[in-house]
């Protein structure tokens, strides 16, 4: 049964990207543990601004673990306590009366931090935009149903599109890496034929992009996997790595 809870948090304060952050701590009375994790911070605004004070600036949307955009480290988690689970999907049942909750925002050189707890993920936007597409002949598509498929590689290449580009991988890699993100990109459109004309030089663009954009490199720790909402494997990883050495042999 759910009870009201009296917590502390202590949430990441920046005013901006060049602006030095520090922790602040504020008292919540009386925190339904039915409410979301973001009902919870939608409290702490309401009782900041009743106070005068500046809200907490953080970043969600559609609050049913799709967009990827709750992108917050909690209690040293990305996401939070949960397995399987975006922050939006977390719930206060997890924190008992009295607990200490630490908030702050993706700690990564890919994802500079705007304000507070939103940071910038346009980076992920933009390893997409080097190469996670196909290119496709509009005046004569075939039926869908024409190109024959087999069941495994279309679940493993579904698995691997289930990525929802959160950033979860990079935060909680040591390295900063975003490999996992990028290879699930890659996997999603190389295991299927659609995907094979431009594999060369899809998995070279997306790999320079990301090391342009100041992420590091993989050492499978496995962070990124044990972190991932939606459970990807880092045997994309390995994929990758033989699309991307294929592509270099080719050249």
């Amino acid at each position: 049964m759910d009870h009201n809870i009296n917590i502390t948090v202590r949430v990441w304060r920046q005013k901006g990207p060049r602006e030095k952050g520090r922790f602040e701590t504020y008292s919540l009375k009386e925190v339904s543990q039915s409410a979301s994790f973001l009902e919870m911070l939608d409290l702490l605004n309401e009782q900041l601004v009743a106070e005068g004070k500046e809200p907490v600036v953080y970043d969600h949307d559609c609050r049913e673990g799709i967009c990827g955009m709750c992108s917050l480290y909690i209690n040293g988690h990305p996401h939070g306590p949960d397995d399987s689970i975006t922050t939006c999907q977390l719930h206060m049942r997890r924190f008992n009366d009295g607990d200490t909750i630490t908030i702050e925002p993706w700690r990564s050189a890919g994802f500079p931090i705007i304000r507070d707890l939103m940071v910038d993920r346009s980076a992920y936007d933009k390893i997409i935009q080097a190469g996670g597409f196909v290119s496709v002949n509009t005046g004569g598509v075939p039926d869908a149903n024409a190109i024959a498929i087999p069941k495994a590689k279309a679940d493993e290449a579904m698995d691997a599109a289930a990525c929802i580009g959160c950033g979860a991988c990079a935060a909680a890699c040591k390295n900063g890496s975003a490999m996992l993100f990028l290879s699930a990109k890659v996997s999603q459109l190389a295991l299927l034929p659609q995907g094979r004309p431009e594999a060369a030089r899809r998995a070279k663009a997306m790999i320079a992009k990301m090391d342009e954009l100041g992420f590091g490199n993989c050492t499978n720790t496995r962070a990124c996997e044990m972190e991932c909402p939606k459970n990807i494997s880092i045997s994309h990883i390995a994929r990758l790595n033989r699309e991307f050495i294929k592509a270099k042999c080719k050249d």
